[in-house]
């Protein structure tokens, strides 16, 4: 049976849930800020909502940190929301504030006694949450983060799984779909062609429930342009601008003092002022209620001075979305590349990365291992315009996509290839030519690559069923792609009944890179029945020296 994490029993909830959930929450919003900020179009394409939500919930994660270990579900819950909202950064981190102000109003209705449970709380958490943000808003729109913080309540509400982390998997994956559907709704988001940024970040938070609960973590697409309006990029035939901003400058500032009817005078100041007004209060300032404000305008001196007439303010922020967009500019400029072309190959053994010097790559050694990271490094370090990246194996291809997003830019330009191992990898490096147009160049490779049938020895580490049959550890198992078909004592009798098992169709070359591991009588029976069995098939064998498979085959 699965133990769910942060569940003290069926019936109580643990602190601890809470502070997990908001330091999963900041990891997984940092980890994917540049993708959000990628997406942020409305209310106006100036590329922080990523990092508006990341300083939000750091704060919230802080302020949850902060207290004694001994401390109740209420309190953290509060203290989260008073993180937030003190800290709140745009229009997306005061709406996220509000998700987690939400939560704290739960948790104090609900008390601490067993009506406090997972499901109680998320359920009136998320009700209470969609009110406070959209009353937070002037002029609520579907197909924001507004929509999936209700899509969120709904299923909550509506959800009868008996565990916390069904619910919250059901939560997640339906907000999941709603955002795929926010292009629908709100037609600057089709003309982009993306999905709404700041419920791509609500998401990020839900899946960092599943994750807190769970220790899984949810496997998202990487949201990018969807191409939607028949693939054209810019605005549709006939569409209007009316969706934008033509405003100037953002505007955020702290209000103390100001008397609770007050707040809708101010809110009609700011929409005669501006556009995206939000306003929030919360419980942090001890005496009174503390309202944070955000406002886009051309008048921001008006903005604040509307503050000023109401009360204390503090923390004043105001941006200029030209300037902003204009350092953004000047920070992503690189200098040209010194090279034209570059092949990076993540290889395992001394003799393999020999090898792929040898054959023109930039070799990346994975011996060890190998992350998005590393390989990013690698290919930025080609200092080249464009690159081929064949990760062979060694990343998973979720991680391959999402390197090569991030590293790719106007100067620079990337195709990965998804090559599963060296013998691919080394057919596509032998039509390898530099001196032919890039995409022509990529193309072939591509071609030799996805023309190499693949094979390989390896090890059992456990007693299984295969294809071939019962398997003891220690056998010796021939794969073909990924399906066990040879299961034999020794090497020997394993390798060349995988060779004429991959022969069986035909084949002119076939590669074998040997492994450190394979005894030498097994690479000696290969090449005698080639000699005699298929004396007009061509075999080369490599010592790479790769510590995973005892031999790597390739036939062509």
């Amino acid at each position: 049976m699965m133990v769910e994490r942060g569940m003290v029993s069926a019936r109580t909830l643990n602190p601890q849930l809470l502070r997990d959930w908001a330091h999963a929450s900041a990891e997984n919003l940092t980890e994917l800020r540049g993708e959000i900020n990628d997406l942020n179009v409305f209310p106006i394409p100036d590329s922080d909502t990523g990092s508006n939500m990341v300083f939000t919930m750091a704060a919230a994660a802080d302020a949850a940190a902060a207290l004694p270990a001994d401390a109740e579900v209420a309190q953290v819950a509060r203290a989260m929301a008073d993180g937030a909202v003190g800290a709140a950064r745009g229009n997306s981190g005061i709406i996220l504030s509000q998700v987690l102000v939400g939560f704290a109003d739960a948790a104090e209705v609900l008390g601490s006694g067993p009506e406090l449970t997972f499901r109680s709380l998320v359920t009136s958490g998320l009700r209470l949450a969609s009110r406070a943000a959209t009353r937070a808003v002037s002029e609520p729109r579907e197909g924001t983060v507004l929509t999936l913080i209700r899509v969120a309540a709904d299923t909550a509400a509506a959800d009868t799984s008996d565990s916390a982390s069904d619910l919250a998997r059901a939560i997640a994956d339906d907000c999941a779909e709603a955002l795929e559907h926010t292009p629908d709704q709100l037609p600057v988001l089709a003309a982009a062609g993306v999905v709404d940024a700041g419920g791509r970040g609500f998401l990020a938070m839900l899946d960092a429930m599943v994750n807190a609960l769970t220790g899984v973590s949810n496997r998202r697409r990487r949201y990018r342009g969807i191409l939607t309006g028949g693939g054209e990029p810019g605005h549709p035939t006939g569409d209007t601008c009316a969706d934008g901003s033509d405003m100037d400058f953002e505007v955020m500032y702290l209000l103390d003092g100001a008397a609770g009817e007050s707040i809708a005078a101010l809110r009609t100041r700011l929409d005669q002022l501006g556009d995206a007004v939000v306003i929030v209060g919360d419980s942090s300032a001890g005496d009174g209620e503390r309202f944070s404000v955000h406002v886009h305008t051309c008048e921001p001196g008006g903005a604040v001075q509307a503050g000023v007439d109401l009360g204390h303010i503090s923390d004043i922020r105001i941006s200029c979305f030209a300037l902003d967009a204009l350092r953004a500019q000047v920070d992503s400029i690189e200098p040209p590349p010194r090279h034209k072309r570059a092949v990076v190959a993540a290889v395992r053994g001394e003799g393999a990365a020999d090898l792929f010097r040898e054959a023109g790559a930039s070799v990346l050694r994975a011996d060890d291992g190998l992350t998005a990271e590393q390989l990013a490094a690698a290919i930025r370090d080609t200092d080249s315009a464009h690159v081929v990246v064949m990760a062979n194996g060694a990343l998973p291809s979720q991680e391959l996509v999402t390197v090569a997003t991030e590293v790719r830019s106007n100067q620079r330009s990337i195709v990965t290839l998804p090559t599963s191992s060296m013998a691919q990898c080394l057919a596509a490096l032998a039509v390898h030519d530099p001196s032919e147009e890039a995409d022509i160049d990529a193309y072939a490779m591509a071609e030799a690559a996805a023309g190499t049938r693949l094979g390989s020895l390896q090890v059992a580490e456990q007693k299984m069923m295969t294809l071939a049959g019962t398997c003891e550890v220690g056998d010796i198992l021939g794969l073909i792609g990924d399906d066990v078909l040879v299961v034999a004592p020794d090497q020997t009798g394993a390798a060349t009944a995988l060779i004429d098992l991959m022969l069986a169709t035909g084949g002119e070359l076939v590669t074998v890179l040997a492994g450190s591991a394979v005894d030498r009588e097994a690479i000696t029976a290969i090449t005698e029945l080639m000699r005699r069995g298929y004396p007009g098939i061509e075999l080369t064998v490599y010592e790479t020296g790769q510590h995973t498979d005892l031999i790597q085959v390739g036939v062509e």
